[in-house]
């Protein structure tokens, strides 16, 4: 009897097992839906509290902060910087520049140049917005960069170079979050000034070589290579604010195609050697002598717009080019330099050739010696790198090639440029 029961009762314990098993999990099933609907509630809520939290902290910021983070640059929106075009010289030269420029150098400032420095300086600007002036301490070079500022009516800025320079925050400022103002810096605010303005405007990065250039100023570098100059635009803040200054485009602002930047640098073991990269994209001159002091009657200001400046340059460009005979000796020179030391003068620089000569001759030089000028700064320099004593048993043999180009009395600066190096290395 009890086995009959037993065999009855078992489906049915079975049955009750599945049923009590369905309902345990049908129980857990039901709680986590409740803990993830009540969860879900909570960080709905949390989410919506942080969001006010924000816009309470954002309204409280504006408030806290109702001018522009840019208090400098706001000023300049407020004015009108821009000279009437009729204040401009536009009947100027390059010549009457170059000689007027000398004049008021030593007539109002008591600073004589030779007229070759100035043409060199002028010429430099035609073929590149970056010219660094390099030479011995007391000859001239900060001086140079300012006197032309005087000269065309609009001051340079001077901006002193520190040693702990780095990045283009220390150029162009940076944004406090404590303070929540933007810490302009002198250059940035001319940089804002020159976008609305027609002037030529200077900016001299005083001893640049006393931190690495190729560091604070690399963006400068690359963006001043691109051909079209509404495309060049420096990242100031990461964001946008409705009351920034309507100069600032995204938070960017745009490199002035009238500004000029003048390095001043000095060769000594306080700084940092200049690299190529800065090199070959720079005007160099150097300085390394003063003029003889030289009456200067008349001396006046002459206010060259920028627009004006361009325009000759373009005209000049147009119109004149390396004469042919030359244009063949400076192949010749290439194929030897590159036989003999394994350096040429690649596109770059044959490109600031071609545009540096007829300048230069506008501005009322010889073609030659311009050419003397600028192949012992941009070719030349590269004889540095080279092994020394090799530099010292082929100089001598180098020299003869420049006389046997370009004639015995040819190519000084060249020739005294290679024996200099033959000498130090």
């Amino acid at each position: 009897m009890n086995q009959v029961w037993e065999t009855l009762t078992q489906p049915a314990l079975i049955i009750v097992y599945i049923v009590v098993i369905f309902l345990i999990m049908l129980l857990i099933v039901i709680s986590v839906m409740l803990n993830e609907r009540r969860f879900s509630q909570v960080t709905k809520k949390i989410v919506e509290e942080d969001k006010k939290a924000q816009e309470a902290e954002q309204e409280k910021d504006k408030k806290e902060r109702p001018n522009s983070r840019f208090a400098m640059l706001k000023e300049y929106d407020e004015e009108k910087k821009d000279m009437p075009s009729s204040s401009f010289a536009d009947e100027v030269t390059l010549k009457d520049i170059c000689e007027e420029f000398r004049l008021f150098a030593a007539g109002k400032l008591g600073l004589y140049y030779d007229i070759g420095t100035i043409r060199e300086f002028i010429a430099g600007m035609a073929v590149s917005h970056i010219l660094i002036l390099q030479g011995m301490s007391g000859t001239g070079k900060t001086s140079l960069a300012y006197a032309f500022g005087e000269f065309i009516g609009n001051p340079s800025v001077i901006i002193p170079v520190q040693p702990m320079w780095k990045e283009r925050t220390d150029l162009l400022g940076y944004y406090n979050e404590f303070t929540k103002k933007f810490n302009e810096t002198l250059l940035l605010e001319k940089m804002y000034e020159a976008n609305r303005s027609a002037e030529i405007y200077i900016a001299v990065l005083d001893e640049l070589n006393i931190a690495r250039v190729e560091y604070y100023f690399a963006e400068f570098l690359s963006l001043l290579e691109i051909p079209d100059a509404e495309s060049r635009y420096l990242d100031v803040v990461p964001d946008v604010w409705a009351n920034d200054p309507k100069g600032l485009r995204h938070g960017r602002i745009k490199l002035p195609e009238n500004m000029w930047f003048i390095g001043t640098a000095n060769n000594d073991d306080s700084t940092f050697a200049i690299s190529d990269k800065v090199y070959d994209r720079a005007m160099v001159l150097d300085l390394n002598s003063k003029a003889d002091p030289f009456q200067a009657p008349g001396c006046k200001t002459v206010p060259v717009s920028a627009r004006r400046f361009n325009a000759l340059v373009k005209e000049v460009l147009e119109k004149g080019d390396i004469s042919e005979e030359n244009l063949a000796k400076l192949g010749q020179l290439d194929d030897y330099l590159i036989e003999k030391f394994q350096i040429t003068f690649g596109n770059r620089i044959m490109r600031q050739i071609r545009a540096y000569l007829p300048v230069y001759i506008a501005c009322g030089g010889e073609e030659i010696d311009a050419l003397d000028d600028i192949l012992a700064k941009k070719v030349l320099r590269k004889l540095e790198t080279q092994n020394a004593a090799y530099i010292r048993s082929e100089a001598e043999e180098l020299c003869a090639y420049f006389e046997k180009l370009f004639g015995e009395d040819g190519m000084p600066r060249c020739r005294a440029y290679v024996r200099r190096i033959a000498r130090s290395a």
